[in-house]
């Protein structure tokens, strides 16, 4: 694939030798980002704060405790602790657990299987903190996934964008470099990070964002799905 030689080229890397794929979970395993929109709008409005879809979407991936301050601090000209903050997300996080739970999407498990068959490593990087969601995530990937290979809000000082998640993510996965980590992402930030991390990013447009603001981001291939992720996954490790 030309766009994995322009990566190598790019990073001065030799060759590219995934040994594991390292996947944010909201917008990407689940889809969940519709229940996420709803509860950030509700939950802010309770503090005088206006939250759209937009800015939900636009600010996927980061810490809820960063976005929040990030959005006081924007409407409200204040700062906040951490520990208002996290009153606030904790709202959020009520309303979202108050909404049906979000279905796996179509074409997660089959990627699952061949990760696992190619004895690769699956990870998955989050800026959720939430144990309710890391016990889900381990119900339904629990032939795939354990909890040493997660990466949650409280294991970084610094969330999305930053490239810290990502990187701590190659660190839990066996302590791998840049080269052998493919990161999966739908969200500009996680993009960003991903990028950052020195890994392959692979963003999967599962939501109302064009592809050109992933694309801006430095995403190194996009997918309209994760069906046609798992479909094209072979040729893609086989650098094809």
């Amino acid at each position: 694939m030309i766009q994995i030689k322009e990566y190598l080229n790019k990073h001065g890397f030799e060759a590219f030798c995934p040994k594991a794929v390292l996947f944010d979970m909201d917008g990407v395993l689940y889809n969940s980002m519709p229940h996420h929109a709803v509860a950030w709008q509700k939950s802010m409005a309770e503090f005088g704060i206006n939250m759209t879809e937009a800015d939900a979407y636009a600010t996927e991936g980061a810490r809820g405790i960063d976005t929040i301050r990030h959005m006081v601090k924007l409407q409200q000209g204040r700062d906040i602790s951490l520990e208002e903050a996290q009153r606030m997300y904790d709202l959020k996080t009520q309303l979202f657990h108050e909404m049906p739970e979000a279905p796996i999407f179509d074409g997660v498990m089959s990627l699952m299987k061949q990760i696992k068959e190619e004895g690769m490593t699956v990870g998955v990087v989050t800026g959720s903190g939430q144990r309710p969601l890391i016990n889900r995530l381990l119900t339904d990937f629990g032939e795939f996934l354990d909890e040493s290979h997660i990466v949650t809000a409280y294991d970084v000082t610094h969330g999305k964008p930053n490239p810290e998640p990502y990187l701590m993510g190659l660190r839990k996965a066996g302590n791998l470099q840049p080269w052998q980590g493919i990161v999966v992402e739908n969200a500009p930030l996680g993009v960003r990070a991903g990028v950052a991390a020195g890994c392959l990013t692979v963003a999967v447009n599962t939501g109302p964002l064009p592809n050109e603001d992933l694309a801006r981001e430095g995403a190194h291939l996009i997918y309209n799905n994760m069906v046609e992720l798992s479909n094209n996954f072979k040729a893609l490790i086989n650098n094809k």
